[in-house]
């Protein structure tokens, strides 16, 4: 099937358009069930009745997350989930069930074994995972039932359909309300008020969904796409793979599909991605002015935990590298419980999460405010060398992130030559490549969005597009132990990692460029503090 998949790109441009035009691809069906569609479990809304009004005469005081009734502070009452409206969810389910169908025709009249025109996709939430006995870990939404729904429940799934005329329609099925579970764990939202809330045409408890789902199939037979091995819910799982075995038919995989549109992000994530940078990059500021020699490791990471949560970040995108002197040659370093000395470098890799998106930021700085003068010679390189990478993105030679990587390894080689720390008698494109790579063996990017590493099954040769976020973070990791380098370099490791937004008018915008990077300027921050 993966040779016949329609291409990345062309699915990406379709929903870039349709998220540019995004009204206009909402069906009037989506639109009354807001305000028509009566609960299940008979506590029917008014028409042209608003959810916050049908809160207050419930009296109603909380939902299973914020809303604009509930935390005007965080989310504007035209706002499902903070920066993101009701009609860009709805519009994302249209788009996903209509590059399905729209694939499945490219086809021919025959897929996956039959003509059957229509579709069916389950997709199931995240559940509630524990460290101990009933200590939970702070709950983290799947986000491609994020991406779909806006809800941030656990123990939830939704099911999308597309029958043979294009119509879509949106069943989401949720814990039932509990007065005794809310006691200990707080509200949930219950299928009473999830139609308003989250825009979907239909919702029930979470118990019904084996019945549900297995009268809807048998009466439709649609194609079905799930991907079993990405379900937290055992209750899902059960329900799709009997059906699958008692029917016969294949599961078809929709992930490549939601990561083909979340490449690409709209109006509203590009604000998202910028204001996620925004406190990351303030909160590096900060600590990186008030590090000293003789704080601890952790002491940095629990001050940008601390930075970034009072600018409002949900937590932290990923558990923060911060590495002093020779363990900042160890690119996954996380202990986190040296001692800064006084000639040390600090390599710090840390990002947070707002509003579902993520940030993610790479700087090195001296522990003491100066660099000593091996420091400076690689810092400069390094940062010269970012510079130029950048400044050739989506241009011939860095229209992919795999064409940056290797622009990246070839660049680095020819410093690392001038500098002296490889032969001069290397002239070969390869061989630089090659020597480059021994210095920093990771690749120069990822993708960046609703997680660190977004989309991982997008391939990295995929053409760089507007839309697209993310990072160029190239390194430098000198290993005390080694022996072909001059003594003064060992145990250095530098890296600088920024974050790139190819915005709407096909610019490159950095956006973490207000997080101080230049050599200069990071020791007079440090001086500023004194």
């Amino acid at each position: 099937m993966a040779n016949k998949m329609i291409s990345l790109r062309r699915l990406a441009r379709s929903s870039l358009c349709q998220f540019r035009g995004i009204s206009t691809h909402l069906s009037p069906k989506l639109c009354k069930a807001q305000v028509t569609n009566s609960s299940p479990t008979g506590n029917a809304s008014s028409p042209g009745e608003s959810l916050l009004e049908i809160m207050l005469r419930q009296k109603i005081r909380n939902l299973g997350q914020p809303t604009s009734a509930s935390h005007p502070h965080l989310i504007r009452s035209n706002e499902l989930v903070p920066g993101v409206e009701m009609i860009e969810f709805q519009s994302r389910r249209n788009t996903l069930m209509k590059n399905l169908q729209a694939y499945a025709r490219t086809l021919g009249n025959e897929f996956n074994g039959r003509s059957c025109q229509s579709h069916m996709v389950v997709l199931s939430s995240a559940t509630k995972k524990y460290m101990s006995g009933k200590i939970p870990y702070v709950f983290r939404q799947n986000s491609d039932f994020y991406y779909l729904t806006g809800c941030l429940e656990p123990d939830s799934a939704l099911i999308l359909t597309i029958d043979e005329s294009s119509n879509v329609q949106s069943i989401l099925f949720m814990r039932p309300k509990d007065a005794h579970a809310e006691l200990w764990d707080g509200p949930r939202t219950g299928p009473e008020l999830a139609v308003g809330l989250f825009g979907v045409n239909e919702a029930y408890p979470m118990e019904q969904f084996n019945n549900w789902l297995t009268k809807r199939f048998t009466a439709g037979k649609p194609h079905l796409w799930f991907d079993a091995k990405l379900s937290e819910l055992p209750q899902v799982n059960e329900s799709v793979l009997k059906l699958t075995s008692s029917e016969q038919i294949a599961l078809l995989p929709v992930y490549t599909f939601v990561e083909a549109m979340r490449l690409l992000k709209s109006p509203a994530e590009m604000e998202l991605m910028r204001r996620t940078c925004k406190i990351a990059s303030q909160s590096f500021n900060e600590v990186m002015a008030e590090t000293r020699p003789g704080q601890s490791e952790h002491h940095l990471f629990a001050s940008i935990d601390f930075k970034c949560r009072m600018r409002d970040a949900s937590f932290m995108a990923y558990p923060p590298v911060v590495a002093a002197g020779k363990n900042a040659t160890i690119i996954h370093y996380v202990n986190n419980t040296q001692l800064l000395q006084p000639k040390d470098l600090v390599l710090m890799d840390a990002g947070c999460e707002y509003g579902g998106y993520t940030s993610d930021i790479t700087r090195t700085w001296p522990a003491d405010g100066t660099f000593t003068d091996p420091q400076r010679t690689l810092y400069d390189m390094l940062a010269q060398l970012q510079k130029e990478v950048i400044e050739v993105i989506m241009k011939p030679g860095g229209e992919t992130l795999d064409q940056l990587f290797e622009v990246t390894c070839y660049k680095l080689g020819k410093y690392l030559q001038e500098i002296g720390l490889i032969g001069k008698h290397i002239s070969d494109y390869k061989e630089l490549a090659s020597q480059g790579y021994r210095f920093c063996p990771h690749h120069v990017s990822h993708y960046l969005g609703m997680d660190v590493h977004d989309t991982p099954h997008v391939p990295r040769n995929t053409a760089i597009l507007p839309g697209m976020v993310f990072t160029v973070e190239p390194g430098i990791y000198i290993s005390p132990d080694r022996t072909d380098v001059p003594v003064e370099f060992r145990g250095i490791g530098i890296r600088i990692e920024d974050d790139i937004l190819i915005n709407d008018n096909n610019e490159v915008e950095i956006l973490t460029g207000s997080c101080i990077k230049d050599c200069r300027e990071l020791e007079n921050l440090f001086k500023r503090k004194d």
